[in-house]
């Protein structure tokens, strides 16, 4: 009886043993981080699911393929991995970029490590570092849409209300003043003018309430393309790549089109400055799941799954003033306001939404998360 006993055991641990790499498998897929196994010539073997999001490939098309084929030879990540399997030990490095045909640039911390009875092979995991920039660029906005908001109030009340009875008084001087002193009216005026002006767009920053319904955002694009191409983008060639089967966003028609208005209007402007022959803008939808922001009220992370991303091949945006793009009065415009961008943040940080700028020259994306719209028999805009 022993002896069979022994066999029993023997028998379920060979089964346990045959079982463990199905598990090991079933355990790196579901992983959010990038993993890989690559054998000694840098081919594919093993990618999970958060590995073809990062590549923009699914595990068929990546299987058996040379990671060559995917980024430039001369690319530092080959370096690091001929170390590591030099040294027999695992290496790690935490900034560097990759890009490739099927996704864009990104920030990335990469560690590689030997497979001990593989020679040659190793077990990558790559780390989206861009996620952080983008919450840090996103908190900025907010903060940045939270003081602005304060001092739209204060602008409205306290200066707006007074300018009305300096203009009145400058217009009874203008009527009954002298040559001289007429054109210092006409000066009080205009000056009282241009104020008001900037009061008024300021005021759009104010913390009225807004109404979220369906909206089709492949309607709002179109829209806002036709409006740009009769005019300021009337010599830019347009590309569009929406996904199709996109459900629709939680939003706020008016307010996105002012969105991508301002982002459209500034990638146009960007091209325009470079005076190249084929200035392009590039516009895309597209489905991105796990992409979530952190709440504060405690409620749980609320989900964006749904992407617009704007696009150009303009000059690029310098880095000491990335940092700080979304905040008020801060532009790459000698003649702008630096209220446009400050907007935009306000208004996607009012849908819930998160909003990332990725630029070097020659390639600078916009990219907008929303929230989906839960269907409740209501109808799309």
């Amino acid at each position: 009886m022993s002896g069979l006993r022994g066999a029993f055991r023997r028998r379920a641990a060979a089964l346990k043993r045959a079982e463990a790499p199905v598990e090991t498998a079933r355990l790196l897929a579901a992983l959010p981080l990038a993993v890989c196994e690559l054998d000694a010539d840098d081919r594919f073997l093993f990618v999970n699911y958060a590995a073809e999001e990062l590549f923009g490939s699914s595990s068929a098309f990546l299987y058996g393929k040379p990671l060559h084929d995917i980024l430039p030879a001369d690319h530092p990540i080959f370096m690091l991995l001929d170390r590591a399997r030099r040294d027999g030990a695992p290496i790690a490095e935490h900034d560097l970029s990759i890009e490739g045909p099927r996704f864009a640039r990104r920030g990335i911390s990469l560690q590689a490590a030997p497979i001990a009875d593989a020679p040659g092979h190793l077990v990558v995991t790559l780390q989206d570092s861009s996620a952080a920039r983008a919450l840090d660029q996103q908190l900025s906005a907010r903060n940045a849409a939270r003081s602005i908001t304060g001092m739209a109030a204060v602008l409205a009340h306290e200066v707006k209300n007074p300018l009305s009875g300096i203009r009145g008084a400058a217009q009874l001087l203008e009527a009954n003043a002298s040559a001289d002193d007429r054109e210092l009216a006409v000066l009080i005026r205009d000056e009282v003018d241009r104020i008001k002006d900037l009061v008024e767009r300021i005021e759009v920053f104010g913390d009225k309430k807004m109404d979220l319904q369906a909206v089709n955002v492949h309607r709002v694009l179109e829209h806002v393309r036709r409006l740009a191409q009769s005019g300021f983008g009337a010599r830019i060639r347009f590309v569009e790549a929406y996904d199709p089967s996109l459900p629709s966003v939680l939003g706020n028609r008016d307010q996105l089109v002012q969105v991508l208005l301002n982002l459209i209007k500034n990638a146009a402007e960007a091209v325009a400055e470079t005076e190249r022959a084929d200035g392009e803008i590039y516009l895309a939808t597209g489905f991105q799941h796990g992409v979530r922001l952190a709440a504060s009220s405690g409620r749980g992370q609320p989900n964006l799954p749904i992407f617009i991303a704007v696009r150009d091949n303009g000059a690029g945006i310098p880095e000491d003033i990335r940092r700080h793009l979304f905040e008020p009065f801060v532009s790459t415009k000698a003649a702008g306001s630096g209220l446009g961008l400050a907007l935009v943040a306000k208004i996607v940080a009012d849908h819930g939404g998160l909003i990332n700028v990725e630029s070097r020259p020659g390639r600078t994306e916009f990219r907008i998360h929303l929230p989906q719209f839960e269907d409740r028999g209501e109808g799309e805009h």
